[in-house]
Parts: C-alpha cells; structure tokens; sequence
C-alpha cells in the first residue's frame, strides 16, 4: 500500500524526481517546426491522439504554410483536409478563424501573450500554455491535459477535478522550474503505466507513495499537515 509524503510540495517533488528518472527523455511528442505548426497542431489535439495528429499534420503542413493559407481556405476543404481527427468540422472552422485573426490583428504571426492566444477560436488556456512554453519559451502555468488531470488527482496532489482549479493547485506544489517538465512526465506515465481504464501499479515507480494504493492515509494531503 503507498504512503503519501506529509505535503503535498513534498509530494510533488518526489514525484518529479522519480519520474525524471523513469523517462529522462520525456518531451512534447507533436510534430511541428514553427509556432503556427505548433499551434494548429496543438488544437487538432483535443479530445484527439498525438499520433493520430502527427499523421494528418505530416500532409497539412505541406499545404498550409502561412496563417493567410488557413484565412483563404473554406471551412468546408479544411475540415476535408483534417479528415479523421476528432470533430474535424469544428476544427476546420477554428483553423480558418485563427488564421483570419492572426493575419488582421497579428501580421500573421502567433501572439505571446495568455490573452490573445485565448481570444484565438479553440484556443482554451491548456492549449494557449503549450504554445507558450514550447513556441516562446515562456513557461507560466501548468498544462492540464487529462493525464495530468487524473494522476494529479490519483497522487494526492489535488482534489480538485476540472483543469481551471487543478492548475493553480499544481502550481503551489510544484517547483516553478519544473512546470513545463511536470506535464511531460505524467503524460508519459499515463500512457505507459497509470492508464485511463487500468492502471499497472505493480510496475510502478510511484507506488508506494501513491495514496490511491492505500485506504486510509496517515497525512492529509489537503491541508499539507499531518492528521
């Protein structure tokens, strides 16, 4: 049965630490060579595999290579052209509207701030921090996809279930430093170990200070302070 720290900064810090150690390479696993590939792909990726993304992408790049590409296709031919990623035709008709903000408010080019990215269609803060952190280096929140969404909670490092209120929990726990690292490592862990429907405890790394290995724990991770 795992053990929780008795903080949940202590907590997240070993979690970090012993992750960094299981996948030393973990990284962004979209395809993209400039902030507007990042950005699209990025968008394409909700509720849609990394994979699956990279295929598609792979022919759309090739075709769509400025914002003014997206801005002058119709709906329709960009939807077609993202056939087989999940709810092509809404995405078809983000893409078109990003690329038709982009060149009449931003030269064409991705803005950097939080709030004009958000302002982009299907751009929510998830998706606005990835192009931040790996498109400008700038690196000011934690990126909450659902594997950070479900292991966060399955650690002890927040209670709290929707992505908007699981960040700001996270970024109490989790060194600055190593915000942008966090997301990597537990989508990797995610997909390699702490699955949606089964989870293989038994093979891993964080097992005996996972409280969901256990009943009742001695420390509540809520309040940071032992019962």
């Amino acid at each position: 049965m795992g053990t929780p720290l008795e903080t949940r900064s202590a907590q997240a810090g070993e979690v970090v630490e012993r992750l960094e150690a299981e996948y030393p390479d973990s990284a962004i696993s979209l395809r993209f060579s400039n902030r507007l590939e990042l950005l699209v792909a990025v968008v394409l990726s909700a509720q849609c595999t990394d994979e699956r993304v990279n295929e598609v992408t792979a022919e759309l790049f090739e075709q769509y290579e400025t914002a003014a590409d997206y801005a002058e296709a119709s709906e329709e031919q960009l939807a077609e052209d993202i056939y087989g990623i999940t709810f092509h035709n809404n995405k078809g008709g983000y893409l078109q509207g990003i690329g038709g903000i982009l060149v009449e408010e931003h030269d064409g080019e991705v803005p950097d701030t939080m709030s004009a990215l958000t302002d982009l269609p299907g751009v929510g803060r998830k998706t606005a921090n990835v192009v931040l952190q790996h498109g400008h280096d700038i690196v000011e929140g934690i990126v909450v996809d659902t594997h950070v969404q479900r292991l966060s909670r399955r650690l002890g490092l927040t209670e709290e279930e929707r992505p908007a209120t699981i960040e700001p929990d996270l970024q109490e726990v989790v060194p600055e430093g190593k915000w942008q690292e966090f997301t990597h490592l537990l989508i990797d862990h995610g997909r390699a170990v702490c699955g949606a429907r089964s989870a293989d405890c038994d093979a891993c790394v964080l097992a005996d200070i996972c409280p969901s290995e256990q009943g009742d724990s001695d420390v509540d991770l809520a309040s940071g302070e032992p019962w």
